[in-house]
């Protein structure tokens, strides 16, 4: 009876779940359809350069006061120049006879609106222009368009994330004077009288296990010098099977130079040679011993000390170091300890200043330690004169120190009740805090270039919501010199593109704002039922959501188009807010600012009832494929669906500095934590990875970890490895399968086929 009881519920339980299946998906009979397929894969060229006067590039003409631009026209780009002080603008060039005259150079055609190169730069006071086209320098006469061959430029080193800096094979360290060269030999220091050929050997202690670097740095008055020996760290090599290459049938074995966290790291130790003397002053490393890198080497102008920036293994550490000379005392100008970490890779900077004679020196400072991103003033001794900045607001970048008139003019966000607090507007303010001044208008992200002079600076003002407008401004008030183009969009929307929708609900703590987007399809039908996607990204080096005007957020898009709403915020734990919202992510890189996402996305479903958060899906890529992962792995009852490519799934597996900034050193018990690794055993919902075989990013490894847990625990999931690709989201074979996962697994439909689809 029990046993017959039991095998009617089974049946009873699949009936009602067969229902529930066709109610939930019973409005996507009109989503992932082919029509919408075709609309979604021509979205990446359907809206491309469809916002004219969008300019492209820009810069300043050398030693003058005049601008030059490309901007989009209908069917290519035109460069343009401006001069401020007649308030003029006009054609940088004639855009056809620039094309005859490079097209007879090359033999081959040149469309005058889309000529190949996207920056010039002015010579011979204007009456020519230089650019770079197909790896060739080129230089044209402006007269008669007579254009000659300058160089060929030779292909640029393949540098990857990893690559270490060469401590050996630097060429000869010329004195300021050009009467020595320092030159390493042996392990050792020696130095070279250029007339003479004379040599002669500064150090004595170089060997092969601890030499001396060709990193070098010369005093101003060329008789003294700093060098360093270097104690090498560990060799950390990670492998990659290239298994398809295109010149041989055979797989190739390839490696990369790769340090992760717990790796040991070479120790550099700066000493101070004085040359006259031929005299070795021996530096203690007691202040600067526990590395993990030291940086930006400097001289004072006159030759007394140098001074360079100490960054502690575990980032909880920071130091302005000066090495006085020709003593060799250490002085510690500035010491950060925070509690958690210092954020030296998003939030430091470093400005000194030498007063007049007897006067001492001056130190420029960035802080966050009356919890935000502030400014300080020292003196040369180390002490703080004054906080420059302040308040619950954060100072962004500094853009220029002007030293006479004690004067700073950075940017800031966050000052302004009720508006995005991540747009940056551009201000002012004097040495002692005072006179703070606002040189551009709240309410829109202000990026600015200042002119050679100093005297004037172009603004590019928008939102993500609001398409640019370029205006040349005065530095003294800010007041507008010119406006040089506005942003047309009007055949962007023709075409269907519709604005994104920003969007501000209470984190977890109910009281931090947390802003996003909101993208919908441009056949959107509020009496519809749409799944939600949301797209992560909660590296915690910044914010991530755009705040600028974009059009072309295309895997969006893409997706939108499929039936989706399309989603993304930045959570706690990410940077430019307070220090306590990034604080969140210390130590916690699973948290990604989930519950504040999680909450975010119910308000917005609560007034948007065409929201179906039933059904939610997430995406991400590198960090982000960390995250999107994570979402099924710690919050599977409010994410069903996640696609995750290049993920760093355990951060023992990831580069060096990146982790330990965010996890701390020494590895501990908090990175088994947050491991995707740790945790795939308790995976629900809908899985697709993604890999490249030649990702040297993120180490592969990574994710084939979490592969290998998955298919222990018997868990059902798809997997795409790419042969030959690096790091990224898969390519147009990876968004294919994304775009199919989605509409399978949350709209309830099977994709039409690629043949369909592409006439395979």
């Amino acid at each position: 009876m029990h046993g017959k009881h039991g095998k009617t519920s089974r049946i009873t339980r699949k009936v009602v779940t067969s229902l529930l299946f066709v109610a939930v998906f019973a409005t996507a009979e009109a989503q992932g359809t082919l029509a919408d397929y075709r609309r979604a894969e021509t979205a990446d060229t359907a809206y491309l350069n469809k916002v004219y006067n969008l300019v492209l590039g820009w810069d300043w003409t050398q030693n003058d006061t005049r601008f030059w631009y490309v901007k989009v026209i209908a069917g290519g780009k035109e460069f343009m120049l401006a001069d401020p002080a007649k308030k003029t603008k006009a054609k940088a060039f004639d855009h056809q006879k620039l094309a005859k005259a490079l097209s007879d150079k090359t033999k081959k055609i040149v469309n005058p609106k889309k000529l190949p190169f996207e920056e010039i730069t002015f010579k011979d006071k204007g009456t020519a222009i230089e650019f770079v086209s197909d790896s060739v320098r080129w230089q044209c006469k402006l007269s008669s368009y007579d254009c000659k061959f300058v160089e060929r430029l030779k292909p640029r080193t393949n540098r990857y994330w990893g690559s270490r800096q060469d401590e050996k094979s630097g060429g000869p360290v010329v004195s300021p004077d050009s009467l020595w060269a320092a030159i390493i030999r042996t392990g050792n220091v020696y130095i070279r009288n250029i007339e003479t050929k004379e040599e002669f050997r500064l150090s004595n202690d170089g060997s092969e296990g601890e030499y001396y670097s060709t990193y070098m740095r010369w005093s101003p008055d060329s008789k003294k010098l700093m060098a360093y020996k270097v104690r090498p760290g560990e060799s950390h090599l990670i492998y990659f099977v290239e298994s398809s290459p295109a010149n041989q049938v055979q797989p190739k074995l390839q490696s990369r130079e790769y340090l992760k966290p717990g790796d040991a790291l070479p120790i550099r130790m700066p000493q101070l040679f004085l040359v006259d003397e031929r005299k070795h002053v021996k530096v203690s490393h007691e202040q600067f011993a526990d590395q993990f890198n030291l940086t930006d080497f400097e001289w004072r102008k006159d030759s007394k000390s140098f001074i360079f920036e100490y960054n502690q293994r575990g980032h909880q550490r920071y130091k302005v170091i000066e090495v006085a000379a020709p003593s060799g005392d250490v002085t510690v100008l500035v010491d950060e300890q925070p509690k958690t970490f210092f954020d030296y890779a998003g939030k430091s900077f470093l400005y000194t200043i030498e007063l007049s004679e007897g006067r001492g020196n001056e130190i420029v400072w960035m802080s966050e330690r009356d919890g935000w991103n502030h400014l300080y003033l020292y003196d040369g001794k180390g002490n703080v004169k004054n906080q420059i900045t302040k308040g619950e607001w954060v100072v962004r970048s500094v853009m220029h120190v002007d030293a006479s008139a004690r004067q700073i003019t950075f940017t800031a966000s966050g000052m302004d009740a009720g508006i995005d607090p991540y747009l940056r507007s551009v201000f002012r303010i004097n040495f002692d805090g005072t006179g703070l001044t606002r040189l551009t208008e709240p309410g829109t992200d202000h990026t600015v270039t200042f002119s050679p002079d100093k005297a004037s600076f172009f603004d590019i003002s928008q939102r993500s919501d609001l398409p640019p407008t370029y205006t040349i401004r005065r530095a003294s008030d800010g007041g507008e010199v010119m406006q040089i183009e506005k942003a047309d969009p009007a055949a962007l929307v023709a075409a269907g593109w519709r604005m994104p929708e920003v969007f501000v609900a209470k984190g977890r703590d109910g009281v931090t704002d947390i802003w996003g987007h909101i993208l919908r399809p441009s056949n959107f039908d509020p009496n519809k039922k749409y799944p939600v996607i949301e797209y992560i990204y909660a590296g915690p080096h910044s914010n991530h959501v755009p705040k600028i005007f974009n059009s072309s957020f295309r895997v969006w898009q893409q997706l939108t188009e499929l039936g989706f709403i399309i989603v993304q915020m930045d959570g706690m734990g990410t940077s430019n807010r307070s220090k306590a919202f990034h604080d969140v992510c210390w130590k916690n890189l699973k948290d990604a600012g989930f519950p504040d996402r999680i909450l975010w996305i119910k308000e917005a479903a609560k007034t948007r009832p065409y929201m179906d958060i039933t059904r939610v899906g997430i995406f991400g890529n590198s960090a982000g494929g960390q995250n999107s992962l994570g979402a099924l792995l710690f919050h599977p009852d409010f994410y069903k669906v996640a696609v995750s490519s290049s993920g760093c799934h355990d951060n023992r597996m990831d580069k060096i500095w990146w982790n330990e900034l965010w996890m701390s050193y020494p590895v501990g018990p908090q990175y088994a934590e947050s491991s995707n690794v740790t945790h795939a055993k308790n995976l629900q919902g809908k899985l697709l990875l993604i890999l490249g075989e030649l990702d040297d990013n993120v180490d592969p490894a990574s994710t084939m970890q979490v592969v290998d847990q998955l298919v222990k625990h018997k868990k059902n999931f798809d997997f795409i490895f790419v042969p030959g690709m690096g790091h990224s989201m898969g390519g147009e074979y990876g968004e294919r399968r994304r775009r199919d996962f989605f509409v399978k697994h949350l709209l309830g439909v099977e994709p039409p086929s690629w043949q369909e689809r592409y006439g395979m």
